[in-house]
């Protein structure tokens, strides 16, 4: 089952999955067309785009995290991008996260709106957060947390796994996870102790 959530004042919206690990795509109105954001399948996504405007590619922030970007741009007859380092014709800026053998990912920064979406680097799920952390950094990086998403003042932070995080606090939320990232591992060890019941 999935629900609509993060829908901004343009249409822009994304879609979760009601799974533990609650995957969320996006589906972003930019440059005169509709930019699907690490998509997967779900009843209805196909027809809200095309009421949106003309589909205008698939973005793959992460690697592994290929979804069904395939299927989706096969069917709209768009391209697929996949850890893009620029996508011509659009406002966005890609910020590299990572790049290692088995882990490639990038974020997506829209400077104009405010927008920072994302594929693994955070999220906002309990296996992703330490404590009370409204949103927090992959288990997998804290020790080497993605530094390039802090100090970009973002009004909407969109993750792929859980809701995103929408207001003027949402900048010192993400800038909060990732400094603290390291210092926070044994919190965010206790959560997942308590969380699976050892």
């Amino acid at each position: 089952m999935t629900r609509f959530v993060d829908e901004l004042e343009d249409g822009s919206f994304g879609w979760i999955e009601e799974a533990r690990m609650r995957r969320t795509a996006h589906a972003l109105v930019a440059g005169g067309g509709v930019w699907l954001v690490d998509p997967f399948e779900a009843d209805g996504i196909d027809d809200r785009v095309r009421a949106l405007g003309e589909p205008a590619g698939v973005i793959q922030l992460l690697d592994r995290h290929a979804r069904d970007s395939a299927a989706f741009a096969a069917r709209l007859g768009v391209p697929v991008h996949v850890v893009p380092r620029n996508v011509p014709e659009t406002p966005f800026v890609f910020l590299p996260v990572l790049s290692w053998r088995y882990w490639r990912e990038v974020a997506l920064w829209w400077p104009e709106r405010r927008i920072l979406a994302g594929g693994d680097a955070l999220g906002t799920i309990p296996f992703f957060r330490a404590g009370a952390e409204p949103i927090g950094v992959h288990p997998l990086l804290r020790l080497v947390p993605p530094r390039g998403l802090t100090r970009l003042d973002p009004l909407h932070v969109l993750v792929g796994h859980g809701e995103g995080r929408h207001g003027a606090d949402a900048a010192a939320e993400v800038d909060d996870a990732v400094l603290h990232a390291r210092s926070r591992i044994p919190l965010w060890l206790r959560g997942v102790r308590r969380a699976f019941g050892s």
